[in-house]
């Protein structure tokens, strides 16, 4: 009899939910674990976690607000669709809304609804250069209903906790009843959501997201579901010692002068110039520079002091602490067309493009002193006890019981597509022979041969930051910007280094303007050119670059204007330095960046998905880490990512790897 009605309940919900072809969703929750700091995975598996509102559209109908917290519940037909891969949902950030949906459900921890339904407005906003929140997207569009600006304080009052006041009764949360006239207006902030989230819908629908770029939001929401387990004993560990020694370093610094707040920059400047040792800023390079003027005495002390305290080694640590899952992982690290420039994946969270590198040659010991809280043991055998927890910060990233770390990385990745595109010859034969790109640009430029540890090897270093600074236009300032003064070189030979490199790349340097050229015309006669196997187009009132994986860059309302230097340049509207919408300038070789970039990011977006099968834990620019058992090898890794994408067959492409029990850089 159960089973009869069992059958007939399915049945029944398969009969409601037979039109029901999308849903547009927005929700509105409470917990009181902060999402910013820990992400929506932590936040949405906490105790007194709760969706408060679910607000939602049938097919891009009506707009329907359930109200949870007040005891109403979500339609059956609805909740089946949730777990329907044939219905299409839509969100603003529809992570969020996945995610917290699940715990909603009461899937077990560490699984999640299908991605594969999912799509995200967010991303397919991105794709066109827009901003990543919804009152920007609305606002550029001119959207005739906007995000209600009561929303903020409406999130503050009802969705983190309060302090408790006398005012308040001492609680320690507000629920609806509590302000019955700002939960009504809750429930319209949430309905317009929806409302808004449906109408760029509506405005972008003649700019669809290209099918394979969802596949990869779909795998890149797979990795982001599965996390990265992480050494909590190490992390503990190094959060502590970091503060004993920081503890101790203001103390020896007070010791050693009148300084009373050794953190505070304003004491230090008046302690120096106390010492006849004026200087404006205390940043990490001039901190350097006067350590290298001032190489001993108690001057000398006290700033290898500050550098040491000024060391932020313990944030990332920190970081990882507030994320951590209690499946022992953390969730959510990487924005999938975070960057909307080239599209490439930003970080979230811990932020792992930019983590320290590691030069330890006894890492693992290191590490050993540091799960075990031995500070006096790392004093005694490392320098910088700050450094070295600087260093370690990787290795918290540890591979599940039973697997161990493959890491896999692209060589020189984007020296090869720039070469690829231009056809810069010496490049390309340089390349394909496997020779060291750094000692073969030296040698193109100062005609000698330039062996990495031979004939002219002090040349290398030169050949090295002139490729990591000039290959997208730059010129002096960029070589400083990449610390060509603090590597060794002098002033004088920044601009014949420039020189020497623009002259040794003759076709890269043509790309640029070929590239800037292209622009200019296709904006200016609202056209479309084609060149260096991309396509230019200016319609609509945006321009885009279709890359040759089918991919297009769009750029918002360009148009050309008068440089300050009397010629013409580019400019669009996007989100720039000051992170807001504003009208930004650029020129060939900086398109070029962009180009490059996200051409070297959709080889890396072929690689994940071909390495899909895989259990890839995290991926930076270049590289992919994947959580591997035992049987899994290195070379089967290196192979699979080094297969070229059907439309670069002709670059040379390669990747290799190692394996690893805790992340690392080789």
């Amino acid at each position: 009899m159960a089973r009869h009605l069992l059958r007939v309940t399915l049945a029944l919900i398969a009969m409601m939910t037979s039109s029901i072809k999308s849903i547009s969703i927005d929700i509105e929750t409470y917990s009181s674990v902060d999402l910013k700091k820990c992400g929506m995975y932590k936040y949405s598996e906490s105790s007194d976690f709760e969706i408060l509102l679910f607000g939602y559209a049938i097919n891009g109908g009506k707009v329907q607000v359930v109200d949870l917290a007040g005891g109403e519940k979500i339609p059956s037909a609805i909740l089946a669709c949730l777990a329907d891969d044939s219905v299409i949902k839509y969100a603003f950030n529809a992570a969020f809304e996945k995610v917290c949906l699940s715990r909603y459900l009461g899937l077990p921890s560490g699984l999640y609804l299908n991605p594969i339904s999912w799509r995200c407005t967010m991303v397919w906003a991105a794709t066109l250069g827009l901003p990543l929140t919804l009152k920007g997207v609305g606002e550029v569009l001119n959207l005739d209903e906007q995000k209600m600006e009561e929303g903020k304080d409406l999130i503050k009052y009802f969705c983190i906790p309060c302090k408790p006041t006398k005012a308040n009764g001492g609680r320690t949360r507000n629920l609806p009843h509590h302000a019955p006239e700002k939960w009504k207006t809750f429930k319209d902030y949430n309905k317009r959501d929806v409302e808004v989230e449906m109408s760029i819908q509506e405005k972008l629908h003649k700019h669809p997201v290209l099918d394979f770029i969802w596949n990869e939001y779909h795998l890149d929401q797979v990795i982001n579901d599965r996390g990265v387990k992480v050494d909590r004993t190490l992390v503990d560990h190094a959060i502590d010692i970091d503060s004993e020694d920081k503890i101790e370093l203001s103390t020896a610094m007070q010791n050693l002068s009148d300084i009373e707040n050794p953190n505070s920059t304003k004491q230090l400047k008046i302690w120096l110039l106390k010492q006849g040792v004026e200087t404006e800023s205390l940043s990490k390079k001039d901190v350097a520079r006067l350590l290298e003027e001032i190489q001993s005495g108690e001057i000398a002390n006290i700033l290898e002091l500050r550098s040491r305290l000024a060391k932020s080694s313990v944030k990332k640590y920190e970081a990882m602490k507030n994320c951590i899952c209690k499946d022992g992982r953390v969730h959510g690290m990487f924005q999938f067309y975070g960057a909307n420039r080239s599209g490439r994946w930003s970080g979230r969270l811990i932020q792992l493009q930019n983590l320290p590198q590691n030069h330890l040659s006894d890492l693992a010991e290191a590490r050993f002193l540091v799960c075990n809280g031995d500070l006096q043991a790392l004093r005694l055998l490392y320098e910088n006890v700050q450094d070295t927890l600087s260093q370690l910060i990787r290795t918290a990233f540890i591979p599940a019981d039973g697997y161990r770390f493959i890491v896999a990385d692209f060589s020189a990745i984007e020296a090869r597509v720039i070469a690829w595109y231009a056809k810069e010859q010496w490049r390309l034969d340089t390349f394909a022979k496997g020779e060291d790109i750094y000692c073969a640009s030296a040698s193109q430029m100062f005609k000698v041969p330039v062996e990495k540890h031979g004939r002219n090897g002090h040349l290398r270093q030169k050949g090295k930051i002139a490729e990591l600074a000039l290959g997208y236009g730059g010129s002096e300032g960029a070589l400083k910007a990449m610390g060509a003064i603090e590597m060794g070189l002098e002033e004088s030979e920044l601009k014949p280094l420039v020189t020497a490199w623009r002259t040794a790349n003759p076709n890269i340097t043509k790309f640029w303007w070929a590239v800037d050229k292209a622009v200019k015309d296709a904006i200016k006669n609202r056209t479309t050119i084609r060149t260096y196997g991309l396509v230019f187009t200016y319609q609509g009132a945006m321009l885009y670059i279709t890359l040759p994986s089918g991919r297009k860059l769009a750029y918002v309302k360009p148009r050309i204007e008068e440089n300050t230097y009397g010629g013409e340049s580019v400019t669009y509207m996007g989100i720039g330095t000051t992170k807001k919408w504003e009208r930004i300038e650029s020129y060939g070789p900086k398109f070029v960046e962009n180009i490059v970039q996200a051409t070297a990011r959709d080889i890396l977006a072929n690689s994940m998905q071909i390495l899909k099968n895989y259990r890839i834990v995290m991926h930076i620019h270049d590289e992919v880490v994947i959580e591997a058992p035992k049987q899994t090898s290195i070379d089967e890794i290196s192979h699979l990512m080094s297969i070229n994408p059907t439309w670069c067959q002709d670059l040379c492409l390669m990747a290799a790897g190692y394996e690893c029990e805790f992340y690392q850089k080789d």
